[in-house]
């Protein structure tokens, strides 16, 4: 099995009772800027997460149920070496880490949503072999 690992916004959620769903590996705090385009924030409190696979699919729909729905500037993300959860609220992305077509689509939802182009900039994943290229 593969975990996911990824990054949840807890100004971002609703309902933070899912927080103690997930094992939370790191906590950092950023401060809000124009570029973020969230100005009814004043920080951005960062967790990094773990989420086992095997309660991945039912943790992922109870994240999009928990995130904001008065404002539709968030999402988060996890992966792992194959896949990629791209949560939006109420919308899941399960993603094919090789497949650019499946992160199109959850990029132009992301940016329909009004999300900034380069916060939903993803990519599929490069082979180690690919990097030294």
């Amino acid at each position: 099995m593969s975990d996911y690992r990824g990054v949840i916004i807890e100004e971002s959620l609703e309902n933070k009772a899912i927080l103690k769903e997930v094992q939370i590996l790191s906590t950092r705090v950023s401060q809000v800027t124009d570029k973020h385009k969230t100005p009814w924030v004043s920080q951005w409190t960062l967790h990094e997460v773990l989420i086992p696979e095997s309660h991945a699919a039912e943790c992922v729909k109870k994240i999009s149920q928990s995130i904001d729905h008065t404002h539709n500037a968030w999402y988060a993300d996890f992966r792992n070496s194959t896949h990629h959860y791209i949560v939006f609220r109420d919308k899941v992305f399960f993603v094919d880490r090789k497949s650019q077509a499946e992160y199109d689509a959850a990029k132009q939802y992301g940016i329909a949503l009004g999300i900034p182009e380069h916060q939903v900039d993803f990519h599929p994943a490069v082979a180690k072999w690919e990097q030294t290229q």
